[in-house]
Formats: C-alpha cells, structure tokens, sequence
C-alpha cells in the first residue's frame, strides 16, 4: 500500500500526516511527536539537528539556531547558524526532510506528498516551497493552500453533508489567513482568500517579552537582556494566559506579573488587522456575515481567547474548532494527497474515502504585464499593468491576450509579469517579478500582433510566454523554477 503524506511546513511548528487502511487522515508521529519545531540547529562538525532539541538550544542561544525563516521564504533574506549562513529555501530543506525521515520509521516509504502554503503567499514563496520540497527529496505534484487543507478536513470530519458557505480563520505561528468557501458534503470552493505574510504568534511572543521588558525595566531600573526571557519562555507564558487570568514569570531575581487584560491590549492592534481582513474578505466573496453556515478555526494562535472573541464578533457566531487546531491543516493535506494521488496504489477502503472528495481553488492574486496605452485626454502613451488573470479565478486557467508593437522598426520587446492583490492598472502599485525582451526583427511596421498567455496551474505557479505572431519567435518564462 502507498504511502501518501501531507506536510504542514510551519514557521513555528510542522507536522505530517497519511490516511489509514481505513482511509481517515491521521498524524504521523515523527520520533514519537506528533508536531516537530521548525528549527534547525548546525552543530560545529556539521550535523544538522531539526526540532524539539534544536528548539531548546534556540532559546538559550538564537544566534546559533535558525528558526522562524518561513517568512522569509521567496526573499533574499539568509539566516546565519553559526558560522554558515542558509536561505530559508535551504532550512526548510533540511525541516522537510527530517519530517519524512522520521515518519518512514512508521509508515514506511512516502510515495507521493502533499505540503501546505499559505494562502496569501507570493509566487516567490510558493516556488520557494516547492523547491524546498524537490531538494529534500519528496515526490511533490501538488500544494494546498492551508486554508483549503483545513476546511477539507473539517467537511470530512463532521461526516455530514455541509453545504453552503464557511469561513476558515487560519492564525498560526507566523502568517494569518481567512478564506470563504463553499461547500457541498465534501466538495470545497474557495471564493475568495486572503492573508498577511507576518501575522501571527511570534508577534504576539514578542509583545508578551515588551512587556515584560518594560516591567522589568520599571522594577531594577535596568534593561532587561532578551536572554533572560527568550521567545520560548515568552510562548510558553503566552500559551498559559490562555487558560489562566495572570502568569508570574521570574526574571533573574524578580518576579514580574502579566495580567490577560495587558496581554489582549497589547496584542489588540493585530487582532484588529485580521478582523478588518476578514470583513474585506467578506465583501470580496458578496457575503453578509449570517449568512454563514459555519467558521472553522486552524493554527495555534486561535486558542487565544481575545481571538476567538474576535472571530465571533467579526463573523457573528461562535466558530467551530477540533480538539488539536495545531493539526487540521496536516489532516486536510494528507487527505488532499490521496485525492491527488496515484489511486491505483490506495486500498479499496481508501478509494472510496476519497472519492467524495472535490477540491477547486481560485488565485489570491492578480497577475499582469507591463504594456503601453494611448492617454486620450493627455494625448500621449503611458506605461499600465495590464491585467491577464484576476484574484479569485479558478484554478487551473490559462489566458491569452494580444498586444502590438508601438513604433516602425520597433527591435525589442520589453516583457513582464507583475503580481498585485488588486486588479490595479497604476505599475506602482504592481509587484514584477520576472521582465526579459524579446527580440524583433529589424524594418517591420509599427503595430504587429504579440501574443501574451499565463497559464496558472494547480500549485498556483505561472508559466508565460511572450509570441511574436509573424515570425513565431517566443520567450517562455517557466516561473515555478
């Protein structure tokens, strides 16, 4: 039987799951965890050591751990563990392949995998990611945005026939997502998607140690030293204001309280954002709050109660949660993995647990090029984006549209693609990221056809081309590389 595993890559923590003989997802346990700390520690003979140990030494010394880089993916940011410095494509290398090592000590080779991406991630990050993956050696055909994941396990958890439209507030450890969708038993349709790169738990880490600073500062007059209260002792209290109205936590010798009140002001501003997030979201989707069937929660950070208050007073009822938030994202993986599988490897029991299953995903951006368009009122020609593929198509789609030279003896194209979250024409406001040119021959007139076609695939990944119609010379941009 194969083995067909989803992987939630987190920024704070990553997770794996399969499906049974039964056909019902289920973590794996990866060295008798069911969640492993996305941190990676180099030792000085080289070793690579990823999780719960390279967490414990990150607390006491982060300059020698590398840990938070997911949100970093997709930029030219490094990270230096001690005396080496790695892209963040690399450490989620060295994450991904010790989540499949040691889940192979219990399920046995990983055939084919699934790993997750936030829904609000640019093009960089998703080839990032996808590139992570390949290196570590997975069989990778697919992503899934971890929204979709989420609600693709709730709507097989329940075992009902949902139907009607949802919400999914994914707040996780480093980005915050809200997505509505519509279902049918176990058919999933997103409607529209939204997020914010740096939204989650490690901002609320670092407004706990704010605090703690200031009173610690208040008490001795000094300044407190970050390595007298790190981010895991900052965590582990936060987790704790969760269930209790106070926590005392010792910093060398003083004892310093943080009442929940404090905590929840001083995090409010970012709660905010999500909650002003998920009312364009809904505007986006043309959906009036109770209208609603349901809101499903996901990530870690929505345990905390100024949260969830906030979800049922954005959404107008009170949201729906599994036991473990920390695993509905893997689960909803692991499932999408089968379903996107070789089904001639699964059990009869598994084929038929994934065939109910239909997963349509629609784009989170817009995706343009770069053209020149006849200003009638100033009588002169001005650079536009021109817009090709619009937030909220559905995916798979490929798109054609023609363009033509603007002047005699024009040699050269300049091309480009840009991304933006709006259907915006003002290049400011565009995001290119990838241009070329395309050469012409010389002595043509003005006014040849030019031929631009985006084709967006399942993993929300571009391929482009740039055609010349006379002379069939093509650019051809393969952007998932």
């Amino acid at each position: 039987m194969a083995a067909f595993v989803g992987i939630d890559l987190g920024t704070t923590y990553s997770a794996v799951a399969t499906i049974d003989e039964t056909g019902r997802p289920k973590i794996v346990h990866v060295y008798g965890n069911n969640i492993t700390p996305s941190c990676v520690l180099i030792d000085e003979d080289g070793t690579v050591s990823v999780g719960e140990a390279a967490r414990r030494h990150w607390s006491n010394f982060p300059d020698e751990v590398a840990a938070r880089f997911k949100r970093d993916m997709g930029t030219s940011v490094t990270h230096t563990v001690g005396a080496q410095t790695f892209t963040p494509t690399e450490l989620s290398t060295f994450v991904l392949r010790e989540l499949v090592r040691g889940a192979e000590k219990s399920i046995g080779p990983v055939d084919e995998a699934v790993v997750t991406i936030p829904a609000n991630f640019a093009h960089e990050a998703r080839t990032a990611t996808l590139s992570a993956a390949k290196a570590a050696g997975l069989n990778v055909k697919f992503m899934i945005n971890e929204p979709t994941a989420a609600a693709l396990y709730y709507a097989f958890k329940t075992g009902e026939q949902l139907h009607g439209n949802y919400a999914v507030y994914d707040l996780g450890g480093g980005t915050f997502d809200v997505s509505v969708i519509r279902v049918n038993g176990q058919d999933v349709d997103v409607v529209a998607s939204n997020g914010v790169h740096r939204l989650g738990g490690d901002d609320f880490d670092a407004a706990l140690q704010g605090i703690i600073a200031r009173k610690y500062k208040a008490a001795t007059g000094e300044d407190m030293d970050p390595r007298d209260y790190t981010k895991d002792e900052a965590e582990e209290d936060k987790k704790s204001l969760s269930r209790r109205m106070k926590v005392i936590t010792r910093v060398l010798r003083e004892n310093i309280e943080v009442k929940r009140e404090e905590f929840e002001e001083a995090i409010s501003a970012k709660v905010t954002q999500a909650e002003i997030l998920c009312e364009s979201t809904l505007d986006e989707a043309g959906i009036e709050p109770d209208s609603l069937n349901g809101i499903f929660l996901a990530g870690g950070s929505t345990r905390i109660p100024l949260v969830r208050e906030s979800v049922q007073r954005v959404f107008k009822r009170e949201p729906t949660a599994t036991v473990n938030v920390d695993e509905v994202v893997t689960l909803g993986a692991a499932l999408y993995a089968a379903y996107k599988g070789d089904r001639s490897k699964l059990s009869s029991a598994q084929r038929h647990s994934i065939e109910k299953i239909n997963v349509s995903e629609s784009t989170a951006k817009c995706f343009g090029t770069i053209a020149l368009r006849h200003d009638e009122a100033r009588e002169e020609m001005r650079r536009v984006n021109s817009i090709l593929i619009r937030k909220g198509e559905k995916i798979p789609c490929s798109v054609e549209k023609s363009f033509y030279t603007v002047r005699d003896g024009q040699e050269a194209l300049n091309c480009s693609v840009t991304e933006s979250v709006e259907a915006t024409t003002d290049p400011r406001f565009a995001k290119t990221i990838w241009q070329g040119d395309l050469e012409l021959p010389p002595g043509r007139p003005a006014n040849q056809e030019i031929r631009v076609t985006y084709a967006y695939d399942e993993n929300q990944v571009m391929a482009c081309s740039f055609k010349d119609i006379a002379t069939g010379r093509e650019t051809k941009i393969d952007l998932s590389m």
